[in-house]
């Protein structure tokens, strides 16, 4: 069995014909928000509909919070505290090393957040977050509510100050900052129960804001909800079909199949080399001949 598909002759540089796309763990019901703890050697990752945060080691899976307010999306500051978005709450907040939670964000202009998804921390310690409405519009990954603000992408700087970044898309989801944080990625995946288009844009970080938003990929089979870069700036999504690897000049280089629809990903392991993968209702992981950026 192959476990990829190569577009492009690079790609088969990347993957190892002898390192197999590995079931870790199954029987959720929608995974999301993988996060790897490279200092406990831990995967956190989202059982939304089942309100919790679970842990994964090689030793199996255990709770590490329930409930979790339906938290979607992680990732880690600059200090190495987790940082995780919550349908229930509305909110964004932080996990103290004492354990305590501390709110960071839960509204903009006096209105309630929609339902923060996706979260990615730069190097100045700002905290960029994606805030779609799938999390008010059923009960099932939160609680159905009025939506009050426009999906937006916004940045939470250091001294607490929340700006509304990108207000151009239809649903914000994924992003990812390029390497060298001179491109952000943003995954659009279109408003519930509506035709909207579904693709990735990217844009140009000048003076640390993101301008000139263009069409970068559209994902097919599918659409990109989560994506991650390489050392190397090649982008990495999910997809319908698993996970497809993309040039920075936009191309297809490859992918990897995967036998349930992909929400999610990190780079993890004790090289960084280790994708793990969030799909529908399993954990997968696959080790590469690439390295991702993650911090820690």
């Amino acid at each position: 069995m192959s476990f990829f598909e190569v577009h492009d002759p690079v790609f088969a540089t990347y993957v190892l014909g002898n390192a197999p796309v590995k079931r870790l763990a199954t029987g959720f019901d929608w995974v999301e928000g993988p996060v790897w703890f490279g200092d406990l050697g831990c995967l956190l990752f989202s059982d939304i509909p089942n309100n919790r945060i679970l842990r994964w080691t090689e030793d199996g899976v255990t709770t590490f919070r329930s409930p979790s307010n339906y938290a979607n999306g992680h990732t880690r500051d600059r200090q190495g505290r987790l940082i995780s978005c919550e349908h229930g709450t509305r909110r964004v907040t932080r996990t103290e090393w004492d354990g305590t939670i501390t709110t960071l964000a839960d509204s903009f202009d006096g209105k309630p957040l929609n339902s923060p998804n996706d979260v990615i921390v730069a190097r100045d310690g700002g905290i960029w977050f994606t805030d779609p409405h799938y999390g008010i519009m059923t009960d099932y990954e939160g609680f159905r509510a009025p939506q009050d603000l426009p999906c937006q992408i916004y940045k939470l700087d250091p001294s607490g100050r929340i700006e509304a970044v990108i207000s151009d898309m239809a649903c914000p989801n994924g992003l990812a900052f390029s390497p060298d944080e001179t491109r952000l990625y943003v995954a659009d995946t279109g408003r519930m129960f509506s035709p909207d288009p579904q693709h990735i844009r990217v844009y140009d970080m000048i003076d640390g804001r993101p301008v000139n938003g263009r069409l970068f990929h559209s994902i097919s089979p599918g659409c990109a909800d989560g994506i991650r870069c390489d050392s190397d700036g090649n982008l990495w999504s999910s997809a319908a079909d698993g996970v497809h690897c993309i040039a920075p000049d936009g191309r297809l280089l490859g992918k990897i199949l995967v036998p349930e629809l992909v929400s999610n990903i990190c780079f993890g392991g004790r090289a960084k080399h280790r994708l793990f993968i969030t799909a529908t209702t399993s954990v997968y992981s696959v080790i590469l001949n690439r390295r991702g950026v993650q911090w820690p």
